[in-house]
């Protein structure tokens, strides 16, 4: 039988699994590897935490279905799941807990089973959905508000990063919203990382890009400024061969793991930020604990992480770099370093919500 804490939340008493005691934990997501990104990194890191804490883990994810190309976006696999077969899986792993953590097919799959038959579950809201639709289908990012709340307002706790989205959702009469935030390999991610090969020689200062090299994450706006020294692009994405040949003298490493990424952080000057539709930004304070301060526009995700003394914000993305350009290196590993995985592991625990002991019903 699960072991069940009391807690309160938006006002009400709340039901939370006892993080002392091992669970059996399923997680649902349509973003997973091969894929790699903020989202990727913090579901794989934090199953890697849980199960080193002796909780049994289970993974629902695009790999184990046949799967077509996102539209727009071929490195996206959205799976095809036939009706039942993800609630097959949960029924087999008789979870104490059930995680969906996206709103694509297979995350749609689990929560219906969940809404249709009184199942608890939870929700994470990791990308500004709404906006990042938006970019590429060119339609108002208000026409897909509707969607997230359908989708999000029948979950026990939704969980999120930061406050800048908890205000957000408020907005949007979602309220059932726990803390959720990220942390940092040190391990990996230090200011003595070496600096790649392909930095001898660049201008200084080297403004460092990373992540995904996609629309959504407005990498043009960083690349059109006019800032002296030189550009730096870590990262795939479908965007990579059009920004390529729209701006050759920019260096594009492709895609970085490990200390070779940790090395492209702590040779840099500067790490830019243009994104406007991330809910956090994991590689923002990557960056920090690699002691390279951080130039982004003043939104969410860069609004909740920096401050004077490691980052600078501004609506002219140059006048951002240059200012961070000041900040002290030592006091940006330093604030780095206090984003801990360990601490954001209790967090999602904290948050998750207990499956009613015995076999789950049929779908």
């Amino acid at each position: 039988m699960t072991a069940l804490s009391i807690g309160e939340l938006g006002g009400k008493a709340t039901v939370a699994i006892a993080p002392d005691a091992p669970h059996r934990i399923a997680i649902v997501t349509d973003a997973w590897l091969p894929q790699m990104n903020g989202v990727v990194r913090t579901l794989t890191t934090t199953c890697e935490m849980l199960r080193s804490r002796g909780h049994e883990v289970m993974v629902v994810s695009p790999d184990q279905f046949p799967s077509l190309p996102c539209p727009t976006y071929p490195e996206i696999r959205l799976a095809l799941a036939l009706p039942g077969k993800v609630a097959g899986l949960l029924r087999g792993f008789t979870p104490d807990a059930i995680h969906i953590a996206t709103e694509g097919p297979l995350g749609m799959a689990a929560r219906r089973y969940c809404a249709r038959n009184g199942v608890e579950f939870t929700t994470a809201y990791h990308t500004q959905f709404p906006d990042y639709v938006a970019r590429r289908t060119h339609l108002p990012a208000h026409w897909f508000w509707n969607y997230i709340t359908w989708f999000h307002r029948p979950a026990s706790r939704i969980l999120v990063a930061t406050e800048s989205i908890r205000c957000e959702l408020r907005d949007h009469a979602l309220d059932r919203l726990h803390h959720w935030g990220r942390g940092v390999d040190l391990a990996c991610f230090s200011a003595d990382a070496p600096q790649p090969s392909e930095y001898e020689g660049l201008a200084r200062p080297i403004q460092l890009y990373v992540g995904r090299v996609a629309v959504e994450k407005n990498i043009e706006a960083f690349l059109e400024g006019g800032f002296p020294g030189s550009k730096v692009v870590v990262g795939d994405g479908p965007q990579l061969a059009e920004l390529r040949q729209k701006f050759p003298e920019t260096v594009f490493l492709g895609r970085k793991a490990g200390r070779d990424l940790a090395g492209c952080y702590a040779g840099a000057d500067v790490f830019v930020f243009p994104s406007q539709t991330d809910t956090f930004g994991l590689v923002m304070i990557e960056a920090l604990a690699c002691g390279t301060p951080v130039a982004a526009y003043p939104v969410a995700g860069p609004r909740d992480i920096l401050t004077e003394e490691v980052g600078a914000m501004s609506d002219d993305l140059d006048r951002a770099i240059a200012a961070a350009m000041f900040c002290d290196r030592k006091a940006c590993a330093a604030y780095g370093a206090s984003f801990s995985w360990e601490a954001a592991t209790a967090q999602f625990l904290a948050g998750l919500a207990p499956v009613t002991a015995g076999e789950l019903p049929a779908a």
